[in-house]
């Protein structure tokens, strides 16, 4: 059995909402405060423990201590609360109470203006509701000391504001999950694609995001940190009708994309200074064996011989992302050494400047 067979499942916290709601309603009903409930998740019911429950004047409020399991969810042991009242038609209205957050910006699966609660959370909130009552309700979540962990998680970029986003497909948080932070950046794609760029920049992280802001003059709204996930953020991008992609970071990441590695985390992929002597090589008729990162390769370059070596990497980069997405927008590509200077570039970079 492996680690990751090893590590506890937890629960969403939309299947913590859904819980909260059903128990909410329970009492709404006229029922007695439940210790617990069980609600209908994917793979079967599950039961939830009730943190707390009461009535509140001409509604119902209960609350779940979110159990993520071996995950390192930041809403961990975070309440998610339900406050469910009638409504005189309708069938379920949603809303976003304290620590929820709401969505600003086009692009995700909830329009602007409507509490950022998930369609998978919704249809279980639904379903858990229904359980106890046809008729028509209003669910307010709410998740206490919501709004400054928000600031923590994607949801800035994702133009969601106010507080955290209430997630979860199947109810169920399985530790270390490639498929979340992959869902996670294909929607800040989609946010930033569906305010109207034809021009987006991708970075690994902070280095090159911040050249591309403060060096660059690139607005931060068209800059999209896709981490070490860059093959399946350029698949993700192919589908979309762009004129031009940046790339922009240290080439100790960016260098293993024209060496094959897409996926770049360190345990995932092989060393990039194999591919960046060979390039020196070609490049400037240097072997610099003896350099430990590729940092010291392109640094221990004289200055002119640098910019020749960065220049001809990053052209090998853009090439690279070119063909991997099939030529279907300019490429251009951006080297960044460790303390946030440009030393190459490759694809021109004046379109690029005050993109906003």
């Amino acid at each position: 059995m492996d680690k990751a067979e090893q590590l506890r499942e937890g629960f969403t916290t939309g299947a913590c909402a859904a819980a909260a709601a059903k128990a909410a309603a329970m009492l709404l009903r006229g029922g007695p405060p439940p210790s617990a409930v069980d609600i209908a998740l994917r793979d079967g019911r599950v039961s939830f423990a009730i943190a707390g429950a009461e009535m509140c004047a001409d509604s119902a409020r209960a609350e779940v201590v979110k159990d993520s399991g071996d995950d390192p969810d930041i809403t961990n042991g975070a309440t998610v609360a339900a406050t469910v009242s009638w409504m005189a038609e309708g069938d379920i209205a949603f809303a976003a109470g304290e620590g929820v957050g709401t969505v600003t910006k086009k692009g995700l699966s909830i329009p602007p203006g409507e509490p950022a609660i998930n369609p998978g959370p919704r249809a279980m909130i639904r379903a858990a509701v229904r359980e106890v009552t046809d008729r028509p309700v209003r669910v307010e979540l709410s998740i206490p000391g919501g709004g400054p962990l928000a600031a923590r998680t994607f949801n800035p970029r994702l133009g969601i504001v106010g507080g955290l986003s209430v997630l979860g497909t199947t109810g169920i948080v399985r530790p270390y999950s490639h498929p979340a932070l992959r869902e996670s950046l294909r929607c800040t794609l989609d946010v930033a694609l569906g305010s109207g760029l034809r021009r987006v920049v991708f970075t690994a992280g902070n280095i090159g995001t911040n050249a591309a802001v403060k060096s660059l003059g690139i607005s931060k709204d068209a800059v999209i940190e896709v981490s070490n996930e860059w093959g399946f953020m350029l698949d993700c991008l192919r589908r979309h009708d762009i004129d031009a992609l940046l790339v922009a970071g240290h080439p100790g990441k960016l260098a293993k994309l024209p060496a094959g590695e897409w996926d770049t985390h360190s345990s995932r992929s092989a060393s990039a200074i194999p591919f960046v002597r060979q390039t020196a090589r070609e490049a400037v008729g240097d072997d610099p064996e003896n350099a430990n990162t590729v940092e010291e390769i392109i640094e221990n370059c004289s200055g002119a011989v640098r910019k020749i070596l960065a220049d001809a990497l990053a052209g090998k980069i853009a090439a690279a992302v070119a063909q991997h997405t099939g030529n279907r927008f300019a490429v251009s590509a951006v080297l960044v050494n460790m303390k946030g200077e440009v030393t190459g570039s490759s694809g021109g970079l004046d379109g690029w400047t005050k993109i906003n």
